[in-house]
């Protein structure tokens, strides 16, 4: 009874224990049910020590993703009945695998289909976006980015003006222009180039009846692994003195607790090469088997250049066992594919989900950028596990010495 109370009991801040707790989601398309399965997991082994009321939400106090990893994001901090999480983890699996096919339609593999999808490119992205937009809207209704029950960090990028545009439940506390509604973030996240639109919407200051437009596309151009990101809007809370962190030395990345999820790589299928790409033009850099490696090449830039930074700062500071990347690096073949959403190819990537939990915890080789499985051979299962314990320890430490928290506890009993 007391362990369903402190699930649902709202998770108290920072100043209240020892850790700032983050959650980081890579984008990745279809991709997303791989963090999704690791989610599931995590959020099983919580329930386990507090009761099958407890959400990932609860346990975090910023939760961020990219493009996919957003549209996870929104699902696991949207409020639903009750003013509990609009889905569980374990939801977000069946949703990849019902909605998937839907919002990215397969084609024939004839000729003439293969032809007509790369003259599709030339002229306009690959999928017209309307069955995501009319999904998400559906799904997260007029919920706003103020409402969500755990702070989120969703990045996008403004092509009007050529900069990021970082969706942050700190920045809207003093920034009411940038409380766009959810749905309209999670479609400018998931606005990947040459694959869905562009997307405009606009959002009214109510205190100035100021109108902001914002131009975007998927996040993933700035930051497809936003860890980095995160952490940096939680400095920045802290610089500034927010009641709610305790204060911390620069670089004292020992108080926070980060998992970081990737979707999948498929470094180890070297599927372009130099020889090739030296013959390439504007068309094959957007389309070639299938592929566009113009998108992969930034997409996986970007999240390795991430994980290789806080690998190194980590360790650098001793706090190794704090940061958690699960990554496959070993995806080839169309199971590396953003869109390829056909049943088996979707039942394969559920399967690569379940076989990382039970692979070694890896970690970035600083030399070669390639993970190697770190020398005490936890799994990322037990890795999993050791975190929901201290987010647990955590969640409990925090209700124990605040005020409301103990409050929560009682009126719940």
């Amino acid at each position: 009874m007391e362990g369903a109370n402190a699930a649902k009991a709202p998770l108290q801040p920072p100043a209240y224990g020892n850790l700032i707790t983050v959650l980081s989601i890579d984008g990745g398309g279809i991709r997303g049910i791989i963090p999704g399965t690791i989610l599931s997991f995590l959020e099983s082994e919580l329930q386990k020590l507090d009761g099958e009321e407890a959400r990932i939400a609860d346990y975090f106090d910023v939760i961020s993703g990219t493009s996919t990893g957003g549209l996870v994001t929104a699902m696991l901090t949207t409020p639903g009945e009750h003013n509990r999480p609009m889905f569980s983890a374990n939801e977000i699996k069946d949703f990849y695998l019902n909605q998937s096919p839907k919002i990215f339609p397969q084609n024939s593999c004839t000729l003439f289909a293969r032809v007509k999808r790369v003259i599709k490119a030339l002229i306009g992205p690959r999928y017209d976006g309307k069955y995501l937009h009319g999904l998400v809207k559906k799904q997260l209704g007029n919920r706003r980015l103020h409402e969500t029950l755990t702070n989120i960090v969703i990045p996008t990028f403004d092509i009007k003006k050529l900069q990021p545009t970082i969706f942050s439940s700190f920045e809207v506390k003093k920034n009411p222009s940038m409380d766009a509604l959810l749905s309209d973030i999670c479609i400018a996240t998931s606005a990947a180039p040459t694959y869905l639109p562009a997307h405009y919407f606009e959002t009214i200051d109510k205190r100035t009846g100021h109108v902001r437009d914002f131009n975007l596309i998927d996040g993933g151009v700035a930051a497809n692994n936003p860890t980095l990101v995160a952490i940096g809007e939680v400095t920045k809370e802290i610089i500034k003195g927010s009641s709610d962190f305790f204060p911390i030395k620069p670089m004292d990345y020992g108080r926070f607790l980060v998992i970081s999820l990737g979707t999948g790589s498929p470094k180890a299928e070297e599927k372009y090469s130099a020889y090739k790409a030296a013959k390439w033009g504007v068309l094959s850099w957007l389309t070639f088997n299938g592929s566009t490696p113009l998108v992969d090449v930034f997409t996986h830039a970007s999240a390795d250049m991430v994980d290789l930074h806080l690998s190194v700062v980590f360790q650098a500071l001793h706090s190794q066992d704090n940061y958690l990347r699960i990554q496959d690096d070993t995806l080839n073949g169309v199971v590396s594919s953003v869109d390829t959403a056909t049943k088996n190819n979707l039942d394969d990537l559920l399967k690569v989900g379940e076989g990382l939990l039970r692979k070694p915890v890896s970690r970035v080789n600083s030399s070669t950028g390639i993970l190697e499985p770190s020398p005490n051979q936890e799994t990322n299962e037990d890795a999993l596990r050791r975190f929901a314990k201290l987010l647990s320890q955590e969640k409990w430490l925090r209700l124990s010495r605040s005020p409301h928290g103990r409050a929560a506890l009682l009126n719940k009993k």
